[in-house]
């Protein structure tokens, strides 16, 4: 019985499938209508054409695809025009379309992005890469290949990798140029990089050559060689020519041209001789597709396919994988009982005339189709097809390309996941991502001029302009930089390395010294390296300090003297006097020795310090504890002796000021230099109230506020200032002493190495003895330290002390503990006495009393047994040597001759 039902069961459930998908495939339409825009004219929609042709046979001819319904594509080519663009698209929505492949134009796609929104048919574009077609304006958008956004992060990575900081952008002027352009812009803000200068050229105005070479001329007056090209083949292929006609793509000029000229070379390699010579070592970029059997197979047909003319780009690729995605979408939409249905528009009605807007319908399912396209998961030619919570297809990268002979050589990769790398983007993708600096690699280039040596980047404009360089009028330690009076010149030590660096540069650096500050008080270095940032200074000479903050807004060169902030204060000699035997421990070291003797050993363990021991020690425990403090005792006795000799020896130096932290910790004034960054570091790093803070002008300002000290108005307990002031305030003031230490433009590169080599030949030694070594001090300035044994050197020694200690103490509680409860109570006068508190605390002490009493018997037990013993051996010795003088005198009394 139970048998019958579970087939009737199975036939029910077979036979509701069945029906179901019956039904399923009887609801798919015969023909499903899909359209395709771009231009049929341009090199991408030459290949993009015969690609989306082959894709909808290839998805016709498989039976596991759309179950019966054929792809039907309609073509319509824009021209690369907005306005053609737009009627085209209309004209799709009067054949019921359910999609449209395209459009490859930026321009278009923005306009015709507005009518899909409307009509709620997705717009798959396969090149229209303008990172501003983003899916919160035009949410029928589906872009299909990669967006220029990682397009223009390559290129920022690319300069940064070979330590660029200007590029110089010239673009098409229109969407997809500005948005460009604006996306590397961003890009290479983030690395400190800019666009310093960029030109649009616009859109079908028909440049001439005479056009381009105004433009290309401004560019040579230019200070950066690093030209990034973002227009279209046929623009670009003119602005290469005009170069090379200007001696531009000679050394020292950087190239770098987006995706439009790998595109370029992949269609219609080889090149012309005299097309190709003009763009020698030019680097590009192209869409990475990853090798695998189907793309393999794909490429070997294309030659049959397009004739021979015409190669096989990446765009073709993303434009055949564009029309599997629709169907595998499409495909799902059945699944899931879409039905492609249109509904009329009321707000598109025609009053006469010829436009027929009525005939314009909505896809009522767009939605569901939309839906199921960005939840796509396939493997296409060009690899994974699948889109992020952006919309974006992921796992971005691209190829680096060096054009090199009769084409080109691919010098490594660029993915959005590692950066650039010599490995393919699938291999780094098994591994964590790893962005670092040392990580970043590509293989050798040949440049523009045929050689390997890497460009520098930059030159200085032939424009006339000279270097504006910032000069401090120091009114203090003139030695540094100072203005000869009357004139226009400059000398200092600062200033003599710079024209001793600026010497050794291979090129000449034209430059004009502007002074900054009144002349009364040195002024702000921070105002002072801020005009940079400005623009009113293009560089800055000077002692000025290199620290964080600066270094987040400006570059600088190789450091040319040693820096750091350190505290200088009065000090005075100490001599050894009736009490110095005291000097070697702190009081809190003294107090915590004494009191651990009293503690452990009372004054037996006192005496130790002083006299042999001879007490005897019973108990375990108590060897126990004073073997570890016998330990202590050593240590603590060697150190005592160690100091002591180095006090009574040695002549000591003394300061009341320790270093930073106890002049953080006390409220007594501190001088810093007029216009130094010790005043934002102690106000604003350390927290010092800005009311002891007291500004000093001058070296004579210091010795004058540390000789009245701070009890005294204008005194100062010490003053904190950077190293190279104070060595030429102590090489003329004797009486004082440190006392501790305190924790853009591309020409800084060159002049970082000018001043490496200004070291090495021991010239930068040479200025340096001439500014800054004058001393009349003979007496060291090595930095004061407290010479007393401080508490925190040795309490682990103490620690470790008293925890044995404790432990012995605890392990004798124990046994106390242990026999009190097993010896039974002794009786008492009354019952309830034996087991009262009282009682039990009795108990308690006679134990402990029985404990010592026992341990005195045994001690003075051992002492009888070992007397006993001596007196057994004194006796038994003296039987034997008895013994032995009776043998002896027996002996003696025997007669020979019996």
């Amino acid at each position: 019985m139970k048998a019958t039902v579970l087939v009737s069961y199975l036939f029910a459930f077979f036979g509701l499938f069945s029906s179901v998908y019956s039904r399923n495939v009887a609801s798919r339409p015969a023909v499903v209508n899909i359209g395709a825009l771009f231009s049929f004219d341009s090199t991408i929609g030459r290949v993009a054409k015969i690609a989306i042709e082959e894709a909808v046979k290839d998805v016709n001819a498989n039976s596991s695809i759309l179950h019966g319904s054929k792809l039907v594509v309609t073509m319509q080519s824009s021209n690369c025009s907005g306005f053609t663009g737009m009627v085209e698209s209309l004209r799709f929505m009067e054949t019921d379309v359910v999609a449209i492949i395209g459009p490859q134009s930026s321009v278009v796609a923005h306009i015709i992005s507005h009518v899909v929104n409307e009509l709620q048919v997705p717009l798959l574009s396969f090149a229209a890469t303008d990172p501003t077609l983003n899916s919160h304006q035009f949410p029928f958008f589906v872009r299909t290949t990669q967006s220029d956004l990682y397009q223009m992060a390559a290129i920022a990575e690319i300069v940064d990798y070979y330590g660029w900081k200007q590029v110089i952008a010239i673009f098409i002027d229109d969407d997809f140029g500005r948005n460009g352009m604006l996306a590397l812009s961003d890009k290479l803000a983030e690395r400190r990089c800019k666009i310093s200068y960029k030109v649009g050229i616009p859109p079908d105005s028909g440049a001439n050559r005479g056009d381009i070479m105004d433009i290309l001329v401004k560019v040579a007056l230019m200070e950066s060689r690093v030209v990034v090209l973002h227009v279209n083949p046929k623009l670009g292929f003119s602005l290469f020519s005009v170069a090379k006609y200007l001696g531009m793509m000679g050394n020292g000029y950087v190239w770098i041209a987006t995706d439009w000229l790998s595109s370029y070379l992949d269609s219609f390699s080889p090149l012309p001789s005299e097309t190709i010579n003009i763009m020698q070592g030019v680097l590009a970029l192209r869409q990475y597709t990853p090798d695998s059997d189907r793309k393999r197979s794909f490429s070997s047909r294309w030659s049959k396919l397009a004739g021979g003319s015409l190669g096989l780009n990446s765009y073709g690729l993303y434009a055949y994988d564009s029309v599997w995605l629709v169907a595998h979408a499409i495909d799902a939409f059945f699944d899931q009982g879409g039905v492609i249905s249109f509904s009329n528009d009321s707000r598109l009605r025609s009053e006469g005339g010829n436009l027929h807007l009525d005939a314009m319908s909505i896809f009522d399912d767009g939605l569901l189709l939309l839906k199921n396209i960005l939840k796509s998961d396939l493997v296409g030619l060009t690899g994974p097809l699948k889109f992020d919570s952006d919309r974006s297809l992921t796992l971005p990268a691209y190829d680096v390309v060096n054009v090199i002979g009769t084409g080109y050589r691919r010098i490594g990769y660029w993915s959005n996941y590692s950066g650039l790398s010599t490995l393919p983007p699938e291999t780094l993708y098994m591994r964590p991502p790893n962005r670092s600096s040392a990580n970043q690699q590509l293989y050798s280039v040949i440049w523009p001029g045929e050689t390997v040596l890497k460009p520098r980047g930059w030159v200085f404009p032939n424009n006339g302009k000279q270097l504006r360089i910032g000069v401090p009028i120091r009114v203090s330690f003139k030695e540094f930089v100072s203005q000869v009076r009357g004139t226009d010149m400059f000398k200092g030590f600062a200033i003599d390395v710079f024209t001793a660096a600026v010497s050794l540069l291979p090129y000449a650096v034209p430059y004009q010294f502007i002074p900054f500050g009144n002349g009364k008080e040195n002024p702000s270095y921070t105002e002072l390296v801020n005009l940079i940032t400005t623009g009113f200074f293009d560089a800055v000479v000077g002692d000025i300090a290199i620290v964080t903050n600066r270094t987040k807004i400006i570059d600088f060169t190789q450091p040319y003297v040693a820096s750091g902030l350190v505290v200088v204060a009065p000090f005075r000699k100490l001599n050894s006097g009736a009490w110095a035997f005291l000097r070697p421990f702190s009081p809190l070291m003294w107090i915590v020795t004494g009191c651990s003797s009293l503690l452990l050993a009372q004054w037996f363990s006192l005496s130790t310090l002083f006299f042999a021991h001879r007490e005897n020690t019973v108990s375990t425990l108590g060897r126990f504890v004073l073997i570890i403090w016998l330990f202590v005792v050593l240590i603590i006795n060697s150190s005592y002796t160690a100091s002591l000799t180095s006090i009574l020896t040695v002549q000591q130096l003394f300061s009341p000021i320790n270093g930073i932290e106890s002049l953080k910790e006390s409220d007594e004034p501190i001088g810093y230099q007029v216009g130094s960054f010790a005043e934002y570091y102690l106000s604003q790093e350390l927290g010092i109230s800005k009311s002891r803070l007291v500004p000093l002008g001058s070296p004579e300002a210091y010795a004058r506020a540390l000789q009245l000290g701070p009890t005294k108005d204008g005194g100062v307990a010490a003053v904190v200032d950077e190293l190279p002031y104070v060595d030429i305030f102590l090489s003329t003031q004797c009486t004082f002493r440190i006392v501790g230490i305190s924790t853009g433009l591309p020409l800084a590169v060159d002049m970082s190495t000018a001043i490496l080599a200004l070291s090495e030949n021991g010239d930068l030694q040479r200025i340096h003895d001439k500014w800054l070594m004058h001393s009349s001090c003979s007496s060291d300035r090595t930095e004061i330290e407290s010479d007393r044994l401080e508490l925190k050197s040795f309490w682990g020694l103490f620690v470790i002390c008293g925890l044995a200690c404790f432990f012995a103490l605890f392990i004798y509680f124990l046994q106390i503990i242990r026999q009190l409860y097993r010896v039974p109570p002794a009786e008492s006068a009354s019952p309830t006495q034996g087991g009262s508190r009282s009682g039990r605390l009795h108990r308690l002490l006679s134990l402990m009393d029985e404990k010592e009493d026992q341990s005195r018997q045994k001690n003075k037990r051992r002492k009888v047994e070992r007397s006993l013993s001596e007196n057994d051996r004194d006796v038994e010795l003296g039987r034997n040597t008895k013994r032995k003088g009776i043998e002896m005198t027996s002996g003696s009394n025997i007669n020979p001759s019996s």
